[in-house]
Parts: structure tokens; sequence; C-alpha cells
């Protein structure tokens, strides 16, 4: 989350004066605002002796959000996009690589969803090493429930077709490559995603290709539920991130999601429906036998299926 006293620097309207208006109201970040009544706030700083002064900061502040909304794009720039997002990432898995016409897709959101033990998890920590075996694929690994795994890791390249002198030097070179970075509450995460935006716009963290979240749900369904939307738009703000960070970064963003109980006992992805259209690309895993088969996808046809083998 971005704290409205992280602001200030780039903002000098926001003072400490109009955080200390905005946290007498319950207002402590930007996304704050998306569940707040904003006429009310407005009449509170009309009664205040710097109305004129809140009122630009609160003026301010709905820039800033107005400026998270992605841009309305032409024919052109969607076509671009489309050529742009055909960049591949392979997962290290043979039969999903061929089933996903070469891995994951650059400048998209893809999901993983799926029952415990269906193979989220090692999906996840597959496509790092995959990614991180050369010198430009650094990884973000987001771990939500101490899920990383260096051994499984090294499991991988004992398994690839490398001489004995040199697997030690790979398994190095990959973990190297991915940044593992626990997190374990929503807030703390779109901390962390505002600023690796930061970062990657001055080009402070370099050769990034892909970010991995295992789990999304974890983070997201603790806020959810309840008579208020502060949950909601929480979740869409973690969305717009991600999108922003994959779109305008070129990289493959990887999520996994659990499943919940539905109508009639059926299980279905977590986070409903406000979540649903938020990854580009959605994949569903089974097991006995594992398989995948797509639930979305820009190229691809609804319910195609491959079965595949976790290590």
């Amino acid at each position: 989350m971005a704290p409205l006293k992280s602001l200030q620097v780039d903002f000098p309207i926001i003072d400490s004066n109009f955080q200390q208006f905005c946290a007498c109201h319950g207002i402590f970040s930007v996304e704050d605002f998306l569940v707040h009544d904003l006429y009310l706030l407005a009449a509170f700083a009309e009664e205040h002796c710097t109305s004129d002064r809140l009122k630009q900061g609160i003026t301010q502040i709905l820039s800033i959000i107005d400026s998270l909304h992605q841009p309305w794009l032409n024919g052109l720039e969607l076509w671009e996009f489309s050529q742009k997002s055909n960049h591949l990432v392979a997962t290290g898995c043979e039969r999903i690589d061929a089933f996903l016409q070469g891995g994951l897709r650059l400048g998209l959101l893809t999901e993983l969803v799926g029952p415990s033990s269906s193979g989220k998890t090692q999906i996840c920590l597959q496509a790092a090493s995959s990614c991180a075996r050369t010198r430009l694929g650094r990884v973000i690994y987001i771990d939500t429930g101490n899920s990383f795994s260096a051994k499984r890791i090294a499991y991988f390249v004992c398994r690839s077709h490398l001489a004995n002198s040199e697997v030690d030097k790979v398994v190095m070179q990959i973990l190297e490559n991915i940044y593992c970075v626990p997190v374990y509450d929503i807030f703390t995460l779109l901390d962390m995603l505002h600023q690796l935006l930061k970062d990657l716009t001055s080009q402070k963290c370099c050769y990034l290709r892909m970010l991995i979240i295992d789990s999304i749900s974890s983070l997201i369904t603790p806020v959810l539920g309840g008579a208020g939307t502060q949950g909601h738009a929480l979740m869409a703000s973690v969305g717009f991130l991600l999108k922003k960070l994959a779109h305008e970064h070129n990289l493959a963003v990887l999520m996994t999601n659990h499943m919940v109980a539905g109508e009639g006992g059926i299980t279905k992805p977590a986070l409903g429906e406000s979540w649903k259209s938020i990854p580009h690309v959605r994949l569903m895993l089974s097991r006995n036998p594992s398989s995948m088969s797509i639930l979305r996808h820009p190229s691809r046809a609804v319910a195609d299926r491959v079965e595949f083998t976790v290590f």
C-alpha cells in the first residue's frame, strides 16, 4: 500500500497537516480514498481553518488515483502489445510448455488455480528455476506460506543433463537470480509492489523477467467479506499494480490461487467474480492424474487439457 506520508516528497501539498486531517477520518493511504465518502471528507475540510489547502490535497490524491487507471489504447497500440506478449518464458516442464505454445507470456498475468497438492507450487518453483538459468532472467518469488525450497531448485538442476562438475555452478547461478521475499499480508504486498514499480521505473532492478506470488489468495482472502468494500478495493489495487508491472516492464507474472466450495459442493477458484477477470491467463490444475486445463487464454480454446508429471 502507498501510505500518504510516502507521497510528501513528490507532492508537498500532502504535508503533515493534511496527513493528520486524513488520519482523523481513517485515511492513511491512497487506497483508503477508494472506499471513503469524498463528498463528506470535502465537507469536513470546508470547516477546517486551512480548508483551501486541504481541498487542494484531496484534489491531488484524486489526480494520483486517476493516473492509476490504464489509458485507452488504439488498435495499433493493442496490436503492438499483443506482439510483445508473444515473447515467452519456459516453465521447464516440457508438456506444459508445449501445451502453452512455449511457456508463460511476458506482459501477462498467469494464474494457476487448483486444490492442495495439485502442483501449483511445484510449477512455480520449476518456472523460477527455468527463468533464472540465464544471466538476464532474474525472478522475484513472493512467498506467502514458506513454500520456497532451494532444495527443490537443486533437484530440478540435478535432473537435467549436466555433468556432475557443472551442477553446483548452475545451482548457485540460479539461486543468485531468484530473490525470495516473504510476505504475509496484503498491506506488505502493496508496499512491495509499489516499491518494485518505482525501482523498475528508475532501472534499479535490471533484468527482472518473472514475478511469482505463491499464493495470491492467501493474502487477499483475509480482507474480503463483511459489509464493507475496503477488501475489494485493496484487491483491485493489487490487480492493477500487477497488470501495470507486467505491461510496462514486460514481466511474466505467475500467481497461484486455491479452491473453495461453491454451489452444490462444486469447488471453484477463490476470490470470487471480481478477481476472475484480472488474470489474462487462467489455468486449472487437477490431481490424480496431474493435469492442466484452460479456463481463460487470449489465444487458446477454453477446456483444452494436458496431463503432466509433478516431480
